[in-house]
């Protein structure tokens, strides 16, 4: 069995590859590395540099490595800057997704493990939210997820009467932080862990960005969840996919416990051993104030779990940065 992971060279899709290796999978690489980076690819594993907007690369990829399943994990992944760049984002996580789509039916390659968004949910009015929750993006960035959810269910129903129906489900994941191995690490200029370590390294104070929000401290709450556990979902959604096995069309992997940007920032200080009182900065366009899911379907289907404390996370992110550094 082979899988091809889009984005694989990226810091969630790093994981992933490393993750299938370890269950038996053989990963492929797609990536064209304007977020990723090749020396996150492990030696050994096929890596082929190209965007999954190359319709001919895509099919050409899943045919010359037998693949039979996708894990699609490339796309633009900023929620605030997807508000300023709308048309970048539509085209790079909807047509992308259609054109991999388009790729896999010319190649009868059948199984699609989706990486969804809580960002689909925009700002929810529930104290926990569950997959059946009305969808209401607040970005761009969420819109083009939860279209991307959309292409790959109706795909499934164009092909249900097939000899290769689509087999499909969507991980609808948060605040994706720490390292499941010390040479791969969050190199977004965006997310919260990879923006505090840089400047701790630098010398300089981290921020947060606005403490006016609808919360117990002003600073917005989110799911905070560990690399190698998304990854090892990802893995055994592949799994059921390939065996045939029931699944949903999308989970949540959620925490269920949100922490709030001055928990994580203490939690930083802590870790670190370094001091500091955060500088207070403007919102973000299109972060909302709550986001906390539950992980009960996931729980029950793809041995979800949240095997790391608020502090691991921080250490096995901050080793993996530091090392990098050195």
């Amino acid at each position: 069995m082979s899988w091809l992971v889009t984005g694989g060279a990226g810091y969630i899709g790093a994981h992933i590859v490393r993750a299938l290796s370890a269950a038996g999978l053989s990963p492929v690489v797609l990536d064209d590395l304007s977020s990723g980076h090749e020396g996150f690819v492990p030696d050994g594993v096929p890596f082929v540099r190209g965007s999954i907007l190359d319709r001919d690369l895509v099919e050409q990829t899943l045919r010359e490595n037998g693949v039979t399943g996708v894990i699609h994990v490339a796309g633009y992944k900023y929620a605030g800057v997807s508000v300023k760049r709308p048309l970048h984002t539509y085209a790079q996580n909807v047509e992308g997704t259609r054109v991999v789509l388009e790729a896999m039916a010319a190649a009868g390659v059948a199984n699609i493990v989706f990486s969804s968004s809580a960002a689909v949910y925009g700002t929810p009015d529930v104290a926990l939210v569950t997959e059946d929750l009305p969808k209401r993006p607040a970005s761009p960035y969420g819109e083009s997820k939860l279209i991307g959810e959309w292409l790959i269910r109706d795909q499934a129903v164009a092909t249900a009467e097939s000899d290769a129906p689509l087999r499909h489900t969507s991980l609808r994941y948060f605040n994706v932080v720490g390292s499941g191995d010390p040479t791969v690490y969050d190199t977004s200029p965006h997310n919260l862990f990879p923006l505090v370590f840089e400047a701790l390294i630098d010398g300089r104070t981290p921020k947060i960005f606005g403490d006016d929000y609808d919360t117990p401290d002003g600073t917005n709450v989110r799911d905070y969840v560990h690399v190698a556990d998304i990854a090892a979902a990802h893995v055994v959604a592949a799994q059921r996919l390939e065996g045939g096995e029931p699944i949903e069309p999308a989970y949540n992997l959620g925490s269920q416990n949100g922490l709030s940007v001055k928990q994580i920032m203490d939690a930083m200080a802590r870790v670190t051993a370094v001091d500091f009182t955060p500088e207070v900065s403007a919102r973000r366009p299109g972060d909302p104030d709550r986001i906390v899911a539950t992980g009960d379907l996931a729980a029950r289907d793809l041995d979800w779990a949240n095997r790391f404390t608020v502090d691991e996370m921080v250490r096995t992110g901050w080793e993996a940065r530091r090392r990098a550094a050195e």
